[in-house]
Parts: structure tokens; sequence; C-alpha cells
């Protein structure tokens, strides 16, 4: 199924929010929806739209898969609260963790986090709220990697040949396909979104265990978290698309009190992009990589080694995995 493109430049936003407003209602009709908001951009958007579409029709839930930054679903919860939107926090934690025991391979891994989101953890809810559809915020960018192989999406199926009513029991919406992300950052600006939600940079759909190499688990996924955090707080004025840490498999010899210390290793990426489809590393000052260096070694249990990525995409791509 072929999504035609509406370029960013030709975006009448106005006019698009109208319709889609509309196109909404009108596919839900006298039913319900839910949605499930991550706090990024895309999902931000969708359920804005969906709001006004629906109003008290729409529900809205945060998923806890335990694989986000610090206090996220607080923080996405509370700010929506302020747009008069209420959002219900889902535990899920202990299901995706199950999930993700023993998983190594990358597409295995999104394979199970899409699995454990969609069939197990959404198909319950939707039963439970008696809800038709489902609204989600996949984008244009989302849609092509999966089809092109480069990476499995965890949000896009009917494009597979996945029929989401036959496979989960529920009708998708994806009223933002046709836009890239800076299409979708116009559209959530037009509707009144904060700016700390539509210049947020990118996040993955599986979130930090897209920035695991090898098994996810409790303990990983606290290193990762902690290296995220120092990621941002120093990149944040650097105006990039997007920056990120990556925790390696492998481990590495280090020096610790003049003994050996085979530890971990974080790859860190900054990236200069448009629309996602290409980008650039940034040229960081070198004392910008030092600070990252030291604080890494230093606040990071167990990291010995940290590097910085300097390939474009393609050949690489954003994230790891």
């Amino acid at each position: 199924m072929k999504t035609k493109e509406i370029k960013t430049r030709e975006l009448n936003a106005g006019k698009f929010i109208k319709e889609k407003i509309e196109e909404i209602s009108k596919t839900v009709g006298s039913n319900s929806a839910i949605t499930a908001l991550s706090g990024g951009v895309d999902s931000s958007t969708a359920t804005l739209l969906g709001h006004k579409a629906l109003g008290e029709k729409l529900k809205v839930v945060f998923i806890d898969n335990g694989l986000m930054r610090e206090n996220e679903p607080q923080k996405v919860a509370s700010m929506f609260e302020e747009l008069g939107i209420l959002v219900e926090i889902i535990d899920a934690k202990k299901q995706f963790f199950n999930a993700l025991k023993g998983v190594t391979d990358p597409e295995q891994k999104r394979e199970v986090v899409t699995r454990t989101f969609y069939k197990k953890i959404f198909a319950k809810l939707v039963r439970e709220s008696g809800a038709k559809c489902l609204l989600q915020g996949t984008i244009l960018t989302d849609i092509e990697e999966t089809i092109a192989g480069i990476k499995r999406q965890h949000n896009v199926f009917e494009q597979l040949g996945i029929d989401p009513e036959k496979a989960f029991g529920y009708k998708i919406i994806e009223p933002l396909r046709q836009l890239r992300k800076d299409g979708v950052r116009k559209i959530a600006k037009v509707l009144g979104l904060p700016k700390s939600i539509y210049e947020r940079m990118p996040f993955p759909g599986p979130a930090l265990a897209a920035r695991i190499i090898g098994e996810v688990t409790p303990e990983r996924i606290k290193i990762i978290r902690k290296a995220t955090a120092i990621v941002e707080e120093e990149l944040k004025e650097t105006g990039a698309f997007q920056y990120l840490a990556i925790l390696h498999h492998d481990r590495v010899t280090g020096i610790r009190n003049r003994k050996r210390d085979f530890g971990l290793q974080i790859e860190i990426r900054c990236w200069e992009s448009v629309d996602a489809r290409t980008a650039a590393p940034t040229r960081l000052p070198y004392d910008i990589l030092e600070t990252l260096a030291k604080r890494m070694t230093n606040e990071v249990p167990g990291v010995v080694s940290v590097t910085y990525n300097i390939t474009s995409k393609p050949p690489s791509t954003m994230e790891a995995i």
C-alpha cells in the first residue's frame, strides 16, 4: 500500500488539521478509541488530534515498559494533564522484561517489543476499554524504513500486509503517515503543543532497548538510562537533531586504581538532520567530547571506554539497532 507524501513546504497545517480531525471522527464514529502516548512529537501530535476529534471518547494511556528515560511516564502524564488530557500510566515493566529475557538479535528484539506492546498489553487494554480503534503516530519515515528492510519499526503493520484487526482485534488509525518529522513538528506547533514537545528530539519506539547491544535486562537499562541522562544534559545546547548513548555488548580492558578493569563501553552519537532520512554526525568540540568521556567513566558504574560515532546515515543508522 503506497503512502503519498505531503512535503513540508507544501503542507497547509490548518487544512491538514481540519481534515484529520474529521477523518478520525468519521472513522471512530459512535465508538471509542485508545492511544498510547510516549511523549515524543509524533505520538503527542496524534494524541492531540485525537483529543480534538473525539474528546472523552479517546482514552489516553502511557505504557510504562521499564525501558524509558528517568521519570518519563510521570513527566509526560503531568505535561498532558496541563493541556486538559488525562493520561493513565500502565505498569507493564514485568511483561516487557520477561519477554526480552535472553533475546540478543536486534530484529528479534524489536519484534518482541512490538508483539508485547500490541498483542499482550494493548489487546487487553482495548478489550477492557471497549475501544474499536488505536490511534498512533506512525510517520512516513517509519513506513519507508520498514518496507525497505532497513529496520522493523514497531508501529508499521498494514504496509507489510498485516491486518491489525485480525492480528490484534482493533483497527489502527495513522493520521500522520503522510508526513516526515519536520512536517509533524509544523503541525504540532500549530495545534498549540508546547515547544518542549514540538522541538523534542526523536526517541525510538523500543525505547532504551534500541540502545543496548545484546540482552536487555533491568541492570543494563539502569546503565544506559544514566548514560542517556548525561548525554542529554551535556548536548542539549548543541541544537542537534538527535543525540544518544549506546551500551555495547562486549567488555573492554580498562585501568582503575592501577589495576585491570574489564569494563563497559559506551558509544555516543549526535546527528544533524531535517527529516531523519539522511544525517551527518555533529562536529562536536573536543572539550565537549572530553567532558562526556570523563562523566561517563566517573558517573556510570563499570564504564571504562567512551567512543564517538563519526559515520553518516547512510550507511549508518541513527539508532544502533
